[in-house]
């Protein structure tokens, strides 16, 4: 399922290739975020374009509007949403502790209201499962508790006890829909490492989680509220526990500065709203830096947003229009911004493959930091 290409000289930044029913995702791999079957105003021919290899969608979000049953009857997900590319689904579980209402967590599953409607819902590990497989996703993850930044070190580790149980009954699962049977697996469970920003924690976490043996593993539980420096540790501390034959996914996180991090300690996948939530706020992206779009520098500037950028938006509009758009409130603004965002971080993890390939990742690292942090592009 997963193959090491090349390791980096330097650090433990790897290419790979991550094969699925869908077809093969080369890592490291940013991951556009289709919550609700669809990335945020822009279509599936636009990712194409842009060079999405996979997109993310949510279990939570999926099963409450329009429901599985309905998804299952269209052919499921891929052909719903007509997405011919791989598909990630996360559980849920984040959603659920972070939208949802009147949460209870109990050994069999979480009981919670809808944040839609209000209605209550019970989940177990088995029924995500369930669910995630009527989707035909690609790649799937086990129901969890993302614990809140901070907790105390008491709550997190009672609820790492309910996790580890769930991930058990969610890999016993995912075989029993597959009759135990390699060769009839069409998809991938991964584990999620949690632990909060406890690094024994974190270390027990991922060793009982490899016990289990997933396919593949997530890191979850991070980029919730904690400073940059406490991320990387746990970080550090958690890959080297983690297979190295396997895929490693860092759950939601996605500034540039943190990617290149997270690749350097052994990553292999990403997904984050960055690109499009600052997009539809006007937003921008480029190797400068960061543009605010709606400045007053922009009245009269007719370059597009980054010259050597090569999507629809680079090469059909300027700055100056775009300003003029999201000052005009047009919905348009955010879709032309989104697009180039989703093409920006696409293309970094891209190039990032090629400096890896190359043993150069340290060197484009410290010129793309270099660049990003002390260029003013306006």
């Amino acid at each position: 399922m997963f193959k090491i290409f090349h390791k980096d000289l330097r650090t433990k930044a790897r290419t790979g290739v991550l094969k699925t029913a869908h077809g093969a995702i080369q890592t490291p791999v940013f991951m556009p975020v289709g919550t609700q079957a669809t990335v945020k105003t822009i279509s599936n021919q636009e990712l194409l374009e842009v060079g999405a290899q996979i997109i993310l969608s949510n279990t939570y979000h999926l099963h409450l509007r329009p429901g599985e049953a309905l998804i299952e009857e269209a052919g499921g997900l891929h052909k719903f949403m007509n997405w011919p590319k791989p598909i990630l689904t996360d559980s849920g579980g984040f959603q659920i502790f972070s939208l949802a209402t009147l949460v209870k967590i109990k050994q069999e599953g979480v009981e919670f209201r809808s944040h839609i409607d209000g209605s209550r819902h019970f989940l177990t590990p088995e029924d995500v499962i369930r669910i995630q497989t009527a989707f035909g996703s690609d790649l799937m993850m086990p129901l969890d508790e993302c614990v809140k930044y901070p907790s105390e070190r008491k709550y997190v580790e009672a609820s790492l006890v309910i996790t580890h149980e769930w991930a058990g009954r969610s890999k016993k699962a995912w075989m029993d829909f597959n009759q135990g049977r390699p060769e009839n697996q069409k998809n991938a469970l991964f584990g999620i490492v949690q632990g909060g920003m406890d690094a024994r924690l974190r270390k027990r976490a991922a060793q009982e989680l490899c016990a289990i043996d997933f396919p593949g593993y997530s890191i979850g539980g991070l980029s919730v509220g904690e400073p940059n420096e406490l991320m990387y540790e746990m970080l550090a501390v958690t890959t080297p526990e983690l297979p190295e034959n396997k895929p490693c996914y860092l759950m939601g996180v996605g500034l540039p500065v943190d990617l290149f991090e997270a690749v350097s300690q052994g990553v292999d996948m990403f997904d984050c709203v960055v690109p499009t939530r600052n997009g539809r706020n006007a937003t921008v992206f480029t190797p400068g830096g960061k543009l605010l779009m709606r400045g007053a520098s922009y009245i009269r500037d007719f370059r597009p947003i980054d010259e050597k950028c090569h999507c629809y938006t680079c090469r059909t509009y300027t700055r100056a229009y775009l300003r003029h758009l999201f000052n005009s409130e047009e919905y348009l603004a955010g879709r032309l911004a989104s697009l180039h965002n989703l093409a920006f971080f696409i293309q970094l993890l891209d190039s990032m493959r090629v400096a890896i390939n190359e043993n150069r990742f340290t060197e484009f690292r410290k010129e793309f930091e270099r660049s990003f942090k002390n260029n003013n592009p306006e």
